[in-house]
């Protein structure tokens, strides 16, 4: 006969109708409110049967409530506060409802076909331009959406993607995105419907919603690679929903000079969008200005800059790409200007944080700048709370060899001679040889192990010049980007201050003042530029 099972809620029994026909001290009646609690924890259990629940213990709820007061009583409050309820502990913010990481979906652009960022973008989309010595532009708009709790992002690359898309897969294979999230990458692709390669955002989304609409979310958040900035995205869709607006314009609360070719918005005290206007980079005397249809309680007199950053209801997006306007190639300059005029309900969110679109030569050599000043004017990139998120590459650290370093950024594995650096980011990989003076400088680093360059027969076609930056070398207010060999004895210091020129047959090109020297570009020993 197979011997039964004993029952942990018998023991608990027994012990309890043990320790009733001791003495009625506290002790004894705190050790059964003990009993009563673990067999009331236990009765939780999902495997819990009610019917096993024996009767024997027979003190009442009001005989246990009596006597847990008086012995609480006689106890320390630290010991006391074991006992509260979950319904008194500290409350955390609000969520929104439903959750953001369920709810929207972000859609990433990392490239252009047209950029003043060249020749940063000869082989690389401007989302792909490393920047901080050990991140990529891209990863500052990948961690707001980690960081605002959305954790389903579509990138959608096409030019010169191959870098981005590689380190998008590798970067965030599941980091911080949890067990529900992703980020997908998609390149631009050729279907029977559809021969072309796309031909702007509007249609890149309208080709990829068989993809986007994969999961049931309510809004689509879209949003450009190539900005620096640090936004809560929670916020800009606690706006939207509680405007119930159909699309809602991340705005910056001033006019940005200059105009960063996202729009003007006209808005009134409701932060509805009454106007919108665009004037053109090719031809700045063009403009297109469009005035909703809808009917507003007050007047519009107040003007933002768009960022291009767009909350949009799935409904409205599916509406608007294949019903409303099912040739538009562009979302920010054909769509939502269409919207506008349409009388659909658009909203415009007031951004006051900084915001830097690094879309030309400058913009991106300034915002770099800003990393190593000491002023709350720029991009925090040791910001705890909002972390920057990129790809680990477990590099070894860097080596300083008695180096004049002033005002900052090294990145990993560098390797640094007795060389002067002052007000320089200096990229992952970086050899700078010995007396060699950087100042006011990025060197975007290397792609490659040091010491395996040295070693290898790599550096035959580089003119036994190594990666890196040779002896006796200067380099002021200048670009350097990956890979590049600069041999010994060479200046870059622009000593004619030209401001634009491009020579490029001899790696390197000067844009608004900027020397910037090409991607594995060869600059011999002895060369003035």
């Amino acid at each position: 006969m197979r011997r039964k099972k004993p029952n942990i809620l018998s023991h608990f029994s027994l012990l309890n109708h043990k320790f009733r026909g001791k003495n009625n001290n506290c002790s004894c009646k705190f050790i059964r409110l003990l009993f009563f609690l673990v067999m009331v924890m236990i009765s939780q259990l999902p495997s819990f049967n009610p019917v096993n629940l024996q009767v024997q213990a027979k003190l009442s709820i009001l005989e246990l409530s009596h006597n847990r007061r008086k012995c609480l009583s006689n106890l320390s409050s630290p010991s006391r506060s074991l006992f509260v309820s979950n319904s008194q502990q500290p409350q955390y913010p609000i969520s929104l409802s439903p959750p953001v990481n369920q709810s929207v979906a972000a859609i990433v652009f990392g490239d252009g076909s047209e950029s003043r960022l060249y020749p940063l973008t000869k082989r690389r989309s401007e989302g792909a331009i490393p920047i901080a010595a050990n991140y990529r532009i891209i990863d500052a708009v990948v961690s707001n959406c980690i960081n605002s709790n959305i954790n389903k992002i579509y990138a959608i690359t096409q030019f010169n993607s191959t870098s981005l898309n590689s380190h998008l897969s590798r970067a965030y294979n599941g980091l911080g995105l949890g067990r529900e999230g992703f980020l997908e990458v998609i390149a631009a692709y050729q279907s029977p419907e559809d021969q072309g390669w796309f031909q702007g955002t509007a249609d890149a989304m309208r080709r990829c919603l068989w993809v986007l609409e994969e999961f049931p979310v309510l809004e689509f958040l879209i949003l450009p690679g190539h900005h620096l900035y640090k936004m809560d995205y929670q916020k800009l869709i606690e706006a939207h929903r509680s405007s119930q607006a159909d699309i809602t314009i991340a705005a910056l609360d001033y006019i940005r000079e200059p105009d960063p070719g996202f729009g003007l918005l006209k808005v009134n005290s409701q932060n509805e969008v009454a106007e919108f206007s665009l004037r053109s980079e090719k031809e700045p005397r063009i403009a297109t200005s469009v005035k909703s249809s809808r009917k507003f309680n007050d007047s519009a007199n107040r003007k933002l800059s768009s960022m291009g950053i767009y909350l949009v209801n799935r409904h409205v997006m599916t509406k608007l790409l294949d019903t409303y306007f099912p040739k538009a190639n562009d979302f920010g300059t054909e769509v939502i200007p269409g919207a506008i005029s349409t009388g659909m309900k658009v909203h415009a969110y007031r951004f006051e944080g900084y915001w830097e679109d690094l879309s030309s030569i400058s913009a991106f050599y300034e915002a770099s700048m800003q990393i190593i000043k000491r002023s709350n004017m720029g991009y925090n990139f040791c910001d705890i709370d909002s972390p920057l998120y990129t790809m680990p590459r477990y590099l070894p650290p860097t080596t300083i060899t008695d180096a004049d370093i002033t005002d900052s950024v090294i990145g990993d594995g560098c390797i640094l001679n007795r060389c002067k650096i002052k007000g320089t980011v200096v990229g992952m990989g970086t050899r700078i040889g010995d007396r060699a003076i950087i100042e006011d400088s990025v060197i975007m680093g290397s792609d490659y192990q040091i010491k395996h360059i040295q070693k290898s027969g790599i550096d035959v076609k580089g003119m036994d010049i190594p990666i890196g930056i040779g002896d006796d070398t200067q380099i002021r207010q200048a670009l350097i980007d990956k890979n590049a060999r600069i041999g010994r004895n060479v200046m870059i210091i622009n000593k004619d201050k030209v401001q634009e020129g491009s020579r490029e047959a001899n790696g390197y090109i000067i844009s608004e003042g900027i020397v910037v020297v090409l991607q594995n570009a060869v600059i011999p020993d002895g060369s003035i530029l």
